[in-house]
């Protein structure tokens, strides 16, 4: 497994009803919600470490710490990107953001573990 820290991962998303945080019950205003907003945050993540893993594992989050500073309105493209900080052992830590053609959305960091992929499942109850 080659994880370098600098790796980068992008995901995007043009915000659709379905986003909201009226359609997520976290709030009452036809915006980009907050779950979602780390949903992105989280997949940009995943794809920084694409093809990186070694066969059989995968990675959880298991830490996001973000800060949702911007609405963005339905219709909005919204680009999220992650950066791998720092490797502690299994946990990964990056840097994340996400903006919109106006600015900046929301940013923090996001922690992953490396676990065995059949392992975890069979601790699923």
């Amino acid at each position: 497994m080659e994880l370098d820290v600098g790796l980068t991962g992008e995901a995007s998303l043009v915000v659709g009803k379905q986003d909201t945080a009226i359609a997520a019950r976290s709030g009452d205003v036809p915006v980009l919600s907050t779950p979602r907003l780390i949903a992105l945050l989280e997949e940009a993540s995943v794809h920084a470490l694409e093809g990186r893993l070694d066969p059989g594992t995968t990675t959880v989050g298991v830490r996001v710490v973000v800060e949702h500073l911007a609405p963005a309105k339905p219709g909005a493209k919204v680009m999220a990107q992650a950066t791998l900080e720092r490797v502690e052992g299994r946990r990964l830590v990056f840097t994340v953001s996400a903006s919109d053609e106006v600015g900046l959305i929301g940013a923090g960091r996001v922690t992953r573990a490396v676990v065995d992929r059949a392992a975890f499942l069979a601790k699923a109850r």
